[in-house]
This record gives C-alpha cells, sequence and structure tokens, in this order.
C-alpha cells in the first residue's frame, strides 16, 4: 500500500424529499445563492425548479438563478455565473442537476474568488487556492462530482478539455431524492452507469502492490454495479436500483476507493478529447475507448487483468493460458457495455474519419505521458483511437 491522504468534508443525504432540505443546508452557509441548472424543460415541468425555490424562500435565501447548462459544461456560461457572484456578493453556489451542472457550479465557485480568467486554472496557468462552497441537488448520477473534489470543463475557443482538483471543492452537502432519477431515459441511465464503473476500473488497473483492501472493494462496487444495472435495464423505475446508483457513484469516485493506490486515468484523458473535438458524451466516450485501452495495455500488469476478469466477470481461471483469461475479461467489459445499448466503436459515435486522432492524441499529452498503469505517450494514444474505429 502507498502513503495517501484522504478527505472527504461533505454531507450526504439520501432520502425521499431530501431535495426540499437545500433552503436550511444553504442557509447555514449563506444568505445569497446561485442557483446553476439546465434550464430545460424537464427542470420547469417536472416541478423541480418551483420545489427549490420554494425551499430558498422558505429558508429566507435570496437567490440568483444560472440556467443553460450543457453536457460538456463550457467555460463562456462559467465566466458569466462568476461574474454574477461577484456583482451580488453571493456567498455560495447551489447546483441542481448532473455532473455538468456540478462541475459548472464548482468552476463558478473558483471563478468567483479570482481576479483573472477561470480558465487559467484549467489551462493550469494558475493554481487554485479558495473556492466559495457548493452545495448539490444531485438528478442525474453519474459523474461522482457531487462528491468529488474536480471539476471538468470545455473551452471551444480552443478546442479543450481540462480539469480542476482540489479539496476546497468538494461540496459541503449533497441532497440525494431517489424519485428525482425515476425519469432519466435508458439512454442517460445507461451512460451513468458506465461513467461510474469507469472510474472505479480507472482507480482499480493500478501498479500498487499489496493493496487488498481496496481491491476487493474496487471489485465489490463493480459487482454492485451489475447487479443494479441488470435490474434497471429490466425496469428503469427500480427506486431501490437507483437509489444504491446514487450512492454508487459517490463512492466510486470520492477518492477513497483509490487511497493507497496510483491510479491511471488514461481513459478518461483520451475520452476527454472526443468530447472537446466532437461534442460526445463522456459516457459513451468510456464505453468505447475502455475496452481497447484495455487489450492495449493489459500485458503491463497481466495477474491484474486476470484478478479482474475472474473477480468481476466470473471467467474461471485458465493456469496454462493467463493471457486468453486476461482478454476473455475485457470481452465481458465490453459485452457488458454492448448489452446496454451502448457503443463500443468510434463510428457508432459520430467519428468518422481519423482526420483529429494525432491533433486528439497530442492534446490528450499536452502535460506529458498519460496513465499509471502504463505510460502513454501520443502514439500509444492515436493507436487506441485507431483500435476503436
Amino acid at each position: 500500500m502507498d502513503s495517501f491522504e484522504f478527505m472527504s468534508p461533505t454531507k450526504f443525504i439520501l432520502a425521499k424529499d431530501a431535495d426540499q432540505l437545500c433552503g436550511q443546508e444553504i442557509k447555514k452557509i449563506s444568505d445569497q445563492v446561485l442557483f446553476v441548472h439546465y434550464g430545460d424543460d424537464y427542470m420547469y415541468k417536472s416541478g423541480l425548479h418551483a420545489r427549490i425555490i420554494k425551499a430558498l424562500e422558505a429558508a429566507q435565501v435570496t437567490y440568483y438563478e444560472l440556467p443553460g447548462v450543457e453536457p460538456n459544461p463550457k467555460v463562456s456560461l462559467v465566466r458569466a455565473g462568476a461574474a454574477l457572484c461577484k456583482e451580488h456578493q453571493i456567498g455560495c453556489v447551489l447546483a441542481v442537476g448532473g455532473g455538468s451542472v456540478i462541475d459548472t457550479a464548482k468552476a463558478v465557485a473558483l471563478g468567483a474568488k479570482y481576479d483573472g480568467d477561470v480558465w487559467d486554472f484549467y489551462s493550469k496557468k494558475a493554481v487554485p487556492v479558495e473556492a466559495l462552497p457548493v452545495g448539490t441537488v444531485m438528478t442525474l448520477p453519474a459523474t461522482g462530482s457531487e462528491g468529488s473534489n474536480g471539476s471538468v470543463l470545455n473551452n471551444p475557443e480552443t478546442g479543450e478539455s481540462a480539469d480542476v482538483m482540489a479539496d476546497f471543492l468538494r461540496p459541503a452537502f449533497t441532497l440525494m431524492n431517489p424519485d428525482l432519477t425515476l425519469t432519466i431515459p435508458k439512454r442517460q441511465t445507461v451512460f451513468g452507469i458506465i461513467d461510474m464503473f469507469s472510474h472505479v476500473l480507472e482507480r482499480y488497473f493500478s501498479s500498487s502492490v499489496d493493496v487488498h483492501l481496496t481491491d476487493y472493494m474496487c471489485e465489490g462496487v463493480m459487482k454492485a454495479i451489475l447487479v443494479n444495472a441488470r435490474a434497471l435495464m429490466e425496469n428503469l423505475d427500480d427506486y431501490n436500483a437507483r437509489a444504491e446508483f446514487m450512492w454508487t457513484a459517490i463512492v466510486a469516485h470520492n477518492g477513497l476507493l483509490a487511497a493507497g493506490r496510483n491510479q491511471d486515468w488514461a481513459t478518461h484523458t483520451i475520452g476527454a478529447q472526443l468530447s472537446a473535438q466532437y461534442n460526445a458524451v463522456h459516457g459513451s466516450t468510456l464505453s468505447v475507448l475502455f475496452p481497447c485501452w484495455a487489450k492495449y495495455v493489459y500485458k503491463e500488469n497481466l495477474p491484474r487483468f486476470v484478478q479482474f476478469a475472474n473477480r468481476v466477470f466470473d471467467v474461471e481461471i485458465d493456469f496454462y493460458d493467463q493471457e486468453k483469461t486476461a482478454l476473455e475479461g475485457i470481452r465481458r467489459l465490453k459485452e457488458f457495455f454492448q448489452s446496454m445499448g451502448a457503443p463500443v466503436t468510434l463510428k457508432e459515435i459520430g467519428v468518422e474519419s481519423d482526420e483529429k486522432f494525432r491533433k486528439m492524441a497530442e492534446d490528450a499529452c499536452r502535460f506529458g505521458n498519460i496513465g499509471g498503469l502504463k505510460a502513454l505517450n501520443a502514439d500509444d494514444v492515436e493507436a487506441i483511437y485507431r483500435m476503436a474505429q
């Protein structure tokens, strides 16, 4: 086991009508809040917008709104939100939605406490040192941003996607009402499942040794995802499975599973370029790329891929041909994604040519080689894109 530091100050509440607690939780922090959300039809027609406003008003919290968050959140909206916070001296940011909304809220919280351009933090020109407190009402379990220390942002002006990590970006509170997830369409549900499964994979495929505790924790979370995914594919209204996924998304990405081990994160970095260049949905990039990445690197740590195949997908170990076992585990991973209707080739997500492969590979490695299990350079990344065609 490696040395580690783990911090998780977020208050988590999972309950029916948990969203109605947002006013009283905000009031403990500030009398003024910026309410960040998608601004789509669901927000209004479902009554969620009215419920949030009612809760804020009941707690006598003054609110300002920042609607218009998109998948693969954009820096332009963040700049507008940061300006609002500065103009009205807002003391807290409330995100109501999924990962894109929460990532936007975190970025706004950073920008509100900074005199320069918030993109400076994502381009590594500046190091963040403070942010406004953020609270969340989670409606789409997937990214785990509601419990993590990170924020991902896209800059269409430069064609880049980048992240910022800092423990003070962990939300002050996260409210989870499973009823709010019952109307999530199958497509979004599937991509959410893939995202949280991938978050565990990024931690599981590690070069650290003697990490038995977190190995079993990772494997247990992945097995639970397989069980609950089957339940939801049979019945999208399964309340218990929805509730379990709300908590699973957090456990998969709040850092607990990474304690004492190094991590990989190459697949997320490679996939981020597809989102930046083609506006591809994050979960779809992972279903396409993870099996390809695995086939590209598995020989780097064959025993770990054999263990994955055996413990997660119940593949019987062939001690005379362990490579066969590892490859069967990778095949079953791809099969799991396909069984839910997820894409597994670039063509399926609208990438028809290889004209941007080199640029994306170089952008992925712009800060150096990527990956903790096997260090990948731009040539490696380009090869993985080509495998995914």
